[in-house]
């Protein structure tokens, strides 16, 4: 996934999806009085609005007992948790519903041809962005050590998925992630997670780990910061997700909750269900 500044490369394929969708009714009802371009306009961001509450209405309730555990997450809609398969069909029903009266009838067909046209662009823009991010980084050999300061790399994970978290003791999202990081590594034993401490030394990390309570055994130093430059990372937290063979499935830049992690080893590994918080 490429970044441009804070933005990832779908929160800018979503932007130009709406504005494609916003232009749309000005165009199809070039002809017409501008309080109808206007009125069409309007319903386009409505029904897109809708249509974005309902997504993540739908992804809440379906990882409900994640949410549940921390419900500060609810609000954290920068880890990408909406469920589109919801969100999609109630836009058009409140697209619909909105010009179902005869005096709005005029403007259901441009309505629903915006909607369409935001949606085509927004997967054209996706499409695009993945092309120019080229080839996924695979999973990369680095020299890494423990908190004890043994070696360790990630190849040596090799044979079955891995987690890669790059992260830092002076990171307020970092932090606010890991528990749900460890919590997911304590209940998914197949799954190997690396916690790759960038640019500190033990001392730091270590205390700050007995400070905050939070499981050691799944965190290594990097230093040099040499994950960052061999995965392509712009920011912290990054979060890189590869399959057996060291293939990246997925990634994520930002804070992620456990709602998210969960949804994300179900989809590319076919895991279940996170255990709740103790």
């Amino acid at each position: 996934m490429l970044q441009f500044g804070p933005f990832s490369s779908a929160t800018l394929a979503l932007v130009f999806g709406a504005l494609i969708a916003w232009r749309v009714p000005h165009w199809l009802l070039r002809d017409a009085p501008a309080g109808q371009r206007t009125s069409c306009a309007g319903l386009v961001f409505d029904a897109a609005l809708v249509g974005l509450v309902a997504a993540r209405i739908g992804f809440v309730l379906r990882w409900w007992p994640d949410y549940l555990a921390a419900p500060w997450s609810l609000l954290a809609i920068g880890d990408g948790g909406f469920a589109p398969w919801l969100g999609l069909p109630v836009a058009i029903g409140f697209a619909l519903w909105r010009t179902h009266a005869h005096a709005r009838r005029v403007l259901r067909r441009p309505l629903l041809l915006a909607l369409a046209a935001g949606c085509c662009g927004w997967l054209t823009a996706l499409g695009a962005f993945t092309l120019l991010a080229g080839p996924p980084p695979a999973l990369p050999d680095l020299a890494l050590t423990t908190l004890d300061g043994a070696p360790a790399s990630p190849m040596a994970q090799h044979g079955r998925p891995v987690v890669m978290n790059l992260w830092a003791t002076w990171c307020p999202p970092c932090r606010r992630e890991m528990p749900a990081l460890t919590r997911a590594a304590a209940s998914h034993p197949e799954v190997a997670f690396l916690l790759v401490n960038q640019g500190e030394d033990a001392a730091t990390v270590r205390d700050h780990l007995a400070r905050e309570r939070v499981d050691s055994r799944h965190v290594l130093l990097d230093p040099q910061q040499r994950a960052m430059r061999a995965t392509g990372a712009r920011g912290l937290p990054t979060t890189l997700f590869f399959d057996a063979n060291g293939q990246l499935v997925d990634s994520h830049v930002g804070e992620l909750s456990a709602a998210r992690i969960h949804s994300i080893l179900r989809r590319h590994f076919g895991l279940t269900a996170l255990r709740p918080a103790q």
